[in-house]
């Protein structure tokens, strides 16, 4: 009688073990044999969309409203860009109205809601605009729309007092425009600046200063990871932010100064003018508060003088970190042409 033995179940085991590594093998070797084989490599080439802002002046500083497409040349570190698209100055903006709901803005707040209620009016109708407020919280009070009065009652609304979180503001503001899709952007914000987060890192960078210029190139505002991460933010959708400071900010204004004080409040407003400067908008002073209604005016009528001008950059750096340098000519010497200086490539 012939006796049988069956394997193991660890024998078994074992032997679907090696069975499958030698599948693997072989295929993986076959994989390697086939992609040797392959006379061609595929090239991908990597593309980023720039759009910018324009504004086009005469040589007495008039606003130039009357332009097309083949009046523009784009350059990208000196070379020629290929316009995409092009939408002249009447096309509707995406806009957000951010207000500083903080305790530094209280004392003159009815000011602040006349003043911004006004602005709407200023606006192209075509123009969607969002009201935001912020102080320690972030609060979208009527979302993007052509109803002006609805945004008035969001602006009639507002209150609170508390801490600052600016730059979160900006963050969030930066975020809802991303959902209104392609097109142009811009952000109008009324503050003082004075970020309670960053002054506290401020504060603490600046401890050991002895004189307000130890205290400046101790804090190094423009060095501010958060500030960076905005203007990456604003670079990436072609947003134009438009900082209206209020004079509790100034510098020059401190009722009992120190250089450590002195050098949070200059890194307060030197970012405000560095927002301005990079998205191509304006940094608009507040010294008196019966300025603000002008001032809102200003900035509208800057807003309503815009072209946007879209090219798509194609290049083997294209997301090393370095500068971006951007240069607009226009066909008419005698005009002026006006955008952000360039972007960091991230």
């Amino acid at each position: 009688m012939i006796s049988l033995r069956f394997p193991s179940p660890r024998f078994l085991k074992r032997l679907h073990l090696a069975i499958f590594l030698g599948l693997f093998l072989l295929i993986g070797a076959a994989a390697i044999q086939s992609h040797a084989q392959e006379p061609d490599e595929v090239v991908t080439t990597d593309t980023s969309v720039v759009q910018l802002n324009v504004g086009v002046v005469d040589r007495q500083g008039r606003a130039v409203t009357s332009l097309s497409r083949n009046d523009f040349a784009v350059y990208e570190d000196n070379i020629k860009q290929s316009i995409q698209s092009f939408e002249p100055t009447n096309s509707p903006f995406s806009l957000v109205l951010l207000l500083d709901m903080s305790g530094s803005t209280i004392n003159f707040r009815q000011q602040l809601k006349q003043a911004a209620i006004r602005f709407l009016d200023a606006l192209d109708p075509e123009d969607r605009v969002a009201v935001i407020q912020f102080n320690a919280k972030i609060k979208m009070l009527a979302g993007f729309s052509t109803d002006r009065k609805k945004a008035a009652y969001a602006i009639d609304i507002t209150e609170g007092v508390g801490e600052t979180h600016f730059y979160e503001a900006l963050r969030y503001s930066l975020a809802e425009l991303s959902k209104q899709g392609k097109g142009r952007k811009a952000i109008v914000v009324l503050t003082d600046g004075i970020d309670t987060q960053m002054r506290n890192a401020d504060r603490s960078a600046a401890s050991k200063a002895q004189t307000d210029e130890e205290a400046i190139a101790a804090i190094k505002p423009d060095a501010s990871s958060t500030l960076n991460g905005v203007l990456t933010a604003a670079d990436r959708q072609g947003v134009t932010i438009y900082p209206l400071a209020l004079p509790s900010g100034d510098p020059k204004r401190l009722p009992l100064p120190d250089p450590i004080i002195n050098g949070i409040y200059s890194a307060a407003r030197t970012r405000l003018q560095t927002l301005a400067d990079r998205t191509g908008g304006s940094l608009n002073e507040i010294h008196r508060l019966d300025e603000m209604f002008r001032l809102y005016a200003i900035v509208a009528a800057s807003i309503r003088t815009l072209y946007t001008v879209t090219y798509q950059a194609r290049t083997d750096r294209a997301h090393d970190g370095k500068w971006r340098a951007i240069r607009i000519e226009i066909t008419n010497p005698e005009l002026i042409a006006r955008t952000r200086p360039g972007y960091y490539a991230k």
